[in-house]
């Protein structure tokens, strides 16, 4: 018998027979992987433009044992300006608003980046990882604290961690109710979980595993997520995360986004790049694009 359980998006119902159905035709998906890392990329003013719609939906992440407010308030400088003005000048998008989709940084330092954004003007969204980053192994009390402090502190945005064990022993019921109570304890602030369905976003990895963001994984995501919305309405972004640095690889990302969602999730409400070095090459591309030669190291300014 099917069992029925309100849905952690409002109005909707999660049917977990679904997850029986399930099937991943493998080859296919790996075949299809192949094909995109082959695509042509696009060049001249049609790269630069999805170079800079590429930045509007980045994550700005530092998840180091060593962040300081000093670093977190720099990155939030970065944040506000990720690309130079005059290389926005040259391409007349100086005066578009350019910036990062949000900053991503640990519970700790939620403070210090919302201060920071605050003093330099902006709106971008503060975005923290709880509930057991990376792991996922502390008991669920201590995760829900973790979110509720993330929120108060001041974060708009929540990416949270689940029970990969629930997954494994195939506890779908269980691991529901832990997603539940992860989004319950959100309040207002928008959810991405990772390696799972039924929030706000969906997102391939923490970034810190061996093997992050893939295409396969990425498709087979992303085909979830379509067919989430024609059974329920609602949809829900995707967000790949860790191993991508380069600005092929994120107009690649973007791309087969728009092959399989369509061009409504390509804003930063439905689709990020969880990235910290990204940023650099993107910078360094449009670089190249505005000037025709290659960016020194003085020339553009860290992040």
């Amino acid at each position: 018998m099917l069992k029925m359980l309100p849905c952690v998006l409002p109005g909707a119902w999660q049917e977990l027979g679904w997850i029986s159905k399930v099937h991943v035709n493998r080859p296919a998906v790996v075949r299809h992987a192949e094909q995109i890392k082959k695509w042509r990329t696009v060049k001249g003013n049609w790269q630069a433009a999805w170079l800079l719609k590429a930045v509007t939906c980045i994550d700005l992440t530092t998840l180091s044992g060593d962040d300081t407010p000093s670093n977190v308030h720099r990155l939030c400088f970065k944040a506000k300006h990720p690309i130079r003005e005059d290389l926005l000048k040259a391409l007349d998008m100086h005066d578009k608003g350019i910036t990062v989709g949000a900053v991503c940084v640990y519970p700790a330092r939620v403070t210090d980046a919302v201060n920071a954004l605050k003093a330099a003007g902006c709106n971008i969204p503060v975005a923290s990882v709880a509930a057991g980053f990376p792991s996922g192994q502390t008991p669920l009390e201590t995760r829900l604290a973790e979110i509720k402090l993330a929120v108060e502190y001041g974060a708009r945005e929540i990416d949270i961690v689940i029970s990969r064990s629930l997954v494994l022993t195939g506890q779908w019921e269980g691991l529901y109710e832990e997603i539940r109570q992860c989004r319950e304890a959100c309040g207002e602030a928008h959810m991405k979980t990772i390696l799972a369905t039924g929030s706000d976003f969906i997102k391939t990895s923490t970034g810190k595993e061996v093997e992050n963001a893939t295409f396969p994984v990425g498709v087979v995501m992303m085909r979830a997520i379509r067919e989430f919305y024609w059974q329920t309405g609602n949809k829900v972004g995707f967000k790949p995360a860790g191993g991508i640095r380069t600005a092929k690889e994120a107009i690649t990302w973007l791309m087969l986004v728009k092959e399989e969602l369509g061009v409504e999730w390509l804003t930063p409400e439905l689709f990020r790049l969880g990235a910290s070095s990204l940023l650099e090459d993107i910078e360094r591309q449009i670089f190249y694009h505005v000037t025709g030669s290659y960016a020194l190291q003085h020339d553009l300014a860290m992040a």
